[in-house]
């Protein structure tokens, strides 16, 4: 069983840091995608970044790129979500997630979720 349990989450101001962490078991890195996905009132619900089991590759949302670095410990089975220069719109539950698709159907369609962790930047 597929267990993922975030943490680090917290309130920070509009241009501070938060890194996020997830621990997962029951799951392993080579087969499956990992990724990081927000949810926000109003608004739907979007992937911040992945990394894909093919090739390693990882991909951030362009809404994140160059302030968010996602990174993965195999040998702890942890991914962590490094974000610096946070903004209000950065406000959000984010959940670590898992799905075993590939070429085009990575990082799509997670089917395992952890309960995520809440982010909020305050202006």
């Amino acid at each position: 069983e597929v267990q993922l349990v975030e943490s680090g989450g917290g309130l920070v101001q509009a241009g501070g840091s938060l890194r996020l962490s997830c621990a997962a078991s029951g799951f392993t890195f080579d087969d499956n995608n990992i990724g990081w996905w927000r949810e926000a009132p109003g608004k739907e619900r979007e992937r911040v970044s992945c990394i894909r089991s093919e090739d390693g590759s990882t991909s951030y949302a362009d809404s994140v790129k160059g302030r968010f670095t996602m990174s993965m410990n195999s040998a702890k089975n942890t991914v962590s979500l490094q974000m610096s220069s946070l903004k209000p719109e950065d406000t959000g539950h984010y959940y670590c997630a898992t799905d075993p698709g590939i070429g085009a159907d990575a990082c799509v369609d997670p089917n395992n979720w952890g309960l995520g962790t809440q982010v909020a930047v305050s202006s």
